[in-house]
């Protein structure tokens, strides 16, 4: 028996075009020879589609795209993931996360998602209803049980125990011969080994064949890499689709696999596929085409230019270097070499006229008071005022270039250098920012060496660095990792050896600038736990621990 896997990328609610999508991969995967062709969770909705799903007419176009498919599909079955009604005399959700098996032109099973994941950045319960049992489908001498992503996600491979029952036990109980995984799930750094791990345990321990489907894309804040593959009975990882990609293969499952393949990428080159694939997919999803950012000589706007030319192509990234009196002329150099290097449009428009119009237009409400933080962030902001400008004339879509470290503790301009539609590396703490920049030069300089290595500044007021303010950057991504990503308090982050004074700076800063982070761009989510759709703080709160 050889399985189709068809990993591709849906856009949320384009159901004639996620139909044409999987037809194309369906088609191509029986040319190759496959007797069965699976697709992601959700394949023909997208996931995930939040509260689309209650719109009047979102499942009936959800199901009339269904019908289509099975009209088009013969003896090979083809299994769709997509939203169904619940049963009207059912209590419960209105709705199914459901997989369709269909073949000779019907719909022959209909399977019910068991286990529905609502923490961190999923909210199922908030629309489906769960399934009470899942029994296995026989066909062409096989019994195969077929599960949907956290279906597969039980307490030997999450942090604590979420549910009371093991989908795959029960089927395993009543004989299986081969099971079936539609999935999608979202990439942060470590997920594809700990799914390699996860899927390799399940089939050894089984005592079958595992093939796992997952879709690939972003959509919003959320990156899919793929990585589908195939574990055979002993645990061994037969074959790995390449991530971030669509891609088809075929694979007989029930093969001999001695040893497992490898894992195609590193992390740090994963890292950088993953916010290339979320760029892209963000501009191409929204309807743009373009992209414009502010290029400040600096290293995160450096990084951000470098990621959307590698997305887009350099002639869809315009940038523009706006200095101010304390500008050094080595940022405005450095912006300009960084543009020749990736082919990017970059013009320059000094803001120091307009800083100064506006000083002079508050002169007499501020009269004898000495300049502060008021004076740099008017700077951010006329800055931020020209972007938009760009934007609106060109139909650019803005890019903001603030990394974590910075958004953490607010060290940013709301309505400044924080205006724009995507924050592209918004979940990348300053030391990863480095680390991916080198990495980016490993063969040639494309970020300049000096924006690199140059000691951080925003260059706001006279011989300005970064670290007038903050910590090094080292320990206040090491401080924010326990606080932000491990929830540790600040007593338990002390006694791990780190200042008191520093830490408890930090858990202030973090607490204080949630309402900058509530009105922040959507930003690329691919650390365990970014700001935004999978971390919810209220603004208004005492809390202190």
């Amino acid at each position: 028996m050889k399985i189709g896997i068809a990993q591709i990328n849906p856009v949320i609610g384009d159901f004639p075009g996620n139909a044409k999508r999987i037809l194309a991969a369906y088609r191509e995967c029986i040319e190759n020879g496959a007797d069965l062709v699976l697709t992601p969770e959700l394949s023909l909705v997208g996931y995930p589609p939040r509260d689309l799903v209650f719109k009047s007419q979102f499942v009936p176009k959800c199901l009339q795209a269904l019908d289509y498919l099975a009209d088009e599909t013969r003896e090979a079955p083809l299994l769709v993931g997509y939203v169904d009604h619940n049963h009207p005399t059912r209590k419960g959700k209105p709705f199914r996360n459901a997989v369709a098996w269909l073949e000779n032109g019907e719909i022959k099973h209909r399977i019910f998602k068991t286990l529905l994941p609502t923490y961190d950045v999923f909210d199922e319960r908030r629309y489906f209803e769960a399934a009470e049992d899942n029994k296995a489908i026989e066909w062409n001498g096989k019994r195969i049980g077929l599960t949907i992503c956290e279906d597969i996600w039980t307490e030997d491979y999450l942090k604590r125990p979420f549910y009371n029952h093991d989908p795959v036990e029960g089927l395993c109980a009543h004989g299986i011969d081969l099971l079936l995984n539609l999935s999608a799930s979202p990439f942060h750094l470590g997920k594809p080994l700990q799914r390699r791990a996860m899927i390799a345990g399940i089939a050894h321990k089984a005592k079958v064949p595992v093939v796992y489907c997952n879709t690939v894309g972003a959509n919003d804040q959320l990156i899919f890499d793929g990585h589908s593959l195939v574990a055979g009975c002993n645990g061994r990882i037969a074959i790995q689709l390449p991530g971030f990609s669509e891609q088809c293969g075929v694979v007989d499952p029930f093969l001999s696999v001695e040893d497992d393949v490898e894992l195609n990428a590193p992390d740090i080159a994963q890292l950088h596929q993953a916010l290339v694939l979320g760029l892209r997919d963000y501009v191409a999803k929204c309807g743009f085409d373009s992209v414009c950012l502010g290029l400040s000589g600096g290293i995160d706007s450096a990084l951000t230019a470098a990621i959307a030319a590698g997305a887009l192509g350099g002639d869809k990234v315009h940038g523009l270097t706006m200095p101010s009196q304390y500008s050094s002329k080595g940022s405005i150099d450095d912006s300009m070499t960084l543009a020749e290097k990736l082919g990017i449009r970059c013009n320059e428009v000094a803001i120091g006229p307009a800083f100064e119009a506006i000083k002079q237009s508050m002169g007499p409400i501020f009269e004898g008071r000495p300049e502060d933080v008021t004076e740099e962030n008017m700077q951010a902001r006329l800055r931020g005022l020209l972007l938009m400008a760009l934007s609106n004339k060109e139909n650019h879509l803005l890019l903001t270039t603030g990394n974590k470290s910075e958004l953490a503790v607010g060290y940013c301009t709301i309505y400044g250098d924080m205006n724009g539609g995507l924050a592209v590396i918004s979940d990348l703490p300053k030391t990863k920012v480095f680390e991916l920049a080198r990495w980016i030069n490993r063969d040639e300089e494309i970020i300049p060496w000096n924006t690199i290595n140059k000691p951080p500044s925003a260059e706001l007021r006279p011989d300005q660095k970064d670290q007038d303010t903050l910590p090094e950057y080292e320990v206040l991504d090491a401080i924010l990792e326990l606080y932000v990503e491990h929830h540790m308090s600040a007593d338990e982050i002390i006694e791990r050896g780190h200042d008191e004074s520093t830490v408890r700076w930090i858990q202030r800063r973090v607490d204080l600038n949630e309402w900058k982070r509530h009105q922040a761009a959507p930003g690329l989510r691919v650390t365990s736990k970014a700001f935004g759709i999978g971390r919810r703080m209220p603004i208004a709160q005492r809390f202190v621990g």
